[in-house]
């Protein structure tokens, strides 16, 4: 009996001292004054929050949360807490691309109209031609970003009313030709993938990728964000000071964009996520949604980006090549290749950088539109596994953001127009209020109000806005939604007889994400 307690002794302490041995191999693991480093790129950038997964060689070194998910709050950002991992989502759609060509219901050189037969851009050519290799890499035609304001903010129009309405886009580049990043064609990836699996594209997210690997927190459908209990809440800095956001991911409007954007994740999610798509499809639990033959094609560059030269205090981050795969993009750090995206949506940006060769992944996600957080972090990360010289990425994109923030404000400067006092406008308001329409982007209502005319967009609803008179032919739109930073000079143009022949939108900040150079109202008669 003695004996037998000798060796369950004996074994108790190997057990302890190979935990002991892993736990302190684990933090020695992690960059020296990790957390330290990371608590000062919040303070120096001015982000509320923050999360951040390492993972390497199959181990999760690191899922944290750092700050709070609300300023003027003590609630501590953790390891579970969602935030919007936006255009991240691309590389899920891809994926489960990959998963239906493994099953043998798709090939990606499938033309998308073989799948979709109302599928129609604007040229017969492209229509005819277009296949799903093509929806995931940005180069159709059509101008970047195109359509977007169809889903972010989200809109009421479905899947399909959007998609139907690629035929009225313009396409302005040769086909395979040019990167021009859009958003639009995922959605028809995701229509794809409705059609060939019989689930939506957010079931079959939910179902055949985040259960397999082992995402229980994630979310599919942004239209579930206000319902999580464990949110982070949105920031974003509106001239020069950091202030919540209106976060149209906590209204149920439509989920439309989510295989373009419309994933929320967290720290813990996307490290196993991270571990599946560099081990090849295998996930932590040692299952297999995916062969080494799909990690080839997802992480193949089908259109090369132009790379531009970065300013001398960021030379370190230049990079060598870089391009478009397939829901990933692929470029050097030093002499590393690293495959990733990243993502900006409603007051929440995010990245993720994979490096294969060092079976190493980096996530962060932030509840405040400063990239040069991530940067920040990862490029640190990064230096220290690929034992790269030391390099002060806190003060460098700290030097950038001032350079960058007196261009903006020079740029704003110069898209201010000076009202001329003695204009005048003689017209009516009621001349000038009614019905309007756009081919694309639908109703419009322009109602008379005290100080001018309400504008409604009737689908887009986070453009509403008042109009009050400027000058000559021109109202300005103030909207509701501050954060989209989307204020507008209205320029009335009028027939011979005074009725209003159309009206043309331009956003005065350059700062906004978003563009109106598509939108053309007509009077609905």
């Amino acid at each position: 009996m003695a004996l037998k307690h000798y060796f369950r002794n004996f074994f108790l302490l190997i057990l302890i001292l190979g935990i002991s041995s892993d736990a302190k191999s684990q933090r020695t693991d992690l960059p020296p004054g990790l957390d330290q480093y990371i608590e000062s790129v919040l303070k120096t950038f001015e982000v509320p929050g923050l999360s951040v997964s390492i993972v390497k060689d199959g181990r999760v070194l690191l899922a944290k949360g750092y700050g709070i998910k609300k300023i003027g709050t003590k609630d501590q950002v953790d390891a579970n807490t969602l935030f919007s991992i936006a255009s991240n989502s691309k590389a899920f759609t891809a994926t489960a691309l990959a998963m239906l060509v493994e099953e043998g219901k798709l090939k990606w050189d499938d033309r998308v109209i073989d799948h979709l037969p109302w599928f129609k851009m604007a040229d017969s050519y492209i229509t005819t031609n277009l296949t799903v290799r093509d929806l995931l890499v940005h180069h159709s035609g059509l101008l970047a970003y195109s359509g977007d304001l169809m889903l972010f903010p989200p809109s009421t129009f479905s899947r399909r009313e959007i998609l139907e309405k690629l035929g009225k886009l313009p396409l302005v580049h040769d086909f395979r030709t040019t990167y021009a990043y859009d958003n639009i064609l995922y959605l028809a990836a995701g229509e794809v993938i409705k059609v060939l699996s019989g689930q939506e594209w957010e079931d079959f997210v939910q179902t055949k990728i985040f259960d397999k690997v082992g995402m229980q927190g994630s979310v599919s459908r942004y239209s579930e964000f206000g319902r999580k209990s464990n949110i982070s809440a949105a920031h974003d800095r509106i001239n020069g000071t950091v202030n919540l956001v209106d976060s149209y991911l906590e209204q149920n409007i439509g989920d439309a964009s989510n295989p373009a954007g419309g994933i929320l994740s967290n720290a813990n999610d996307m490290s196993n996520w991270m571990i599946t798509q560099l081990d090849s499809g295998r996930t932590p639990s040692r299952g297999q949604i995916f062969s080494p033959a799909s990690t080839l094609q997802l992480w193949k560059v089908i259109r090369p980006i132009p790379i531009s030269k970065v300013s001398g205090g960021l030379k370190p981050a230049q990079m060598d090549f870089f391009g478009y795969a397939l829901g990933f993009r692929a470029y050097n750090y030093q002499k590393y290749k690293v495959v990733g995206h990243g993502g900006k949506l409603g007051g929440f940006v995010s990245q993720v950088a994979m490096v294969p060769d060092l079976k190493l992944g980096i996530t962060v996600l932030t509840n405040q539109e400063s990239t040069a957080a991530y940067w920040s972090i990862i490029y640190h990360v990064l230096d220290y596994y690929e034992k790269n010289q030391k390099f002060d990425w806190t003060k460098a994109f700290s030097d950038e953001q001032v350079l960058a923030s007196a261009r903006l404000t020079e740029s704003q400067s110069k898209n201010l127009i000076n009202s001329d006092p003695s204009g005048k406008y003689d017209l009516p308001i009621e001349k000038l209020a009614g019905k309007y329409r756009d081919a694309v982007y639908g109703d419009v209502s322009l109602i008379p109000s005290s100080t001018g005319m309400h504008m409604e967009f009737k689908q887009l609803p986070h453009l509403n806005g008042e109009l009050k008179y400027f000058q000559f032919n021109t109202f300005i739109a103030t909207l509701k939604n501050k954060s989209l930073k989307a204020d507008s000079y209205v320029t009335f143009a009028l027939n011979a007889d005074g009725s209003v022949d159309q009206v043309k939108l331009k956003i005065i900040d350059p700062d906004s994400d978003l563009t109106f150079h598509d939108v053309l109202l007509k009077p609905v008669k």
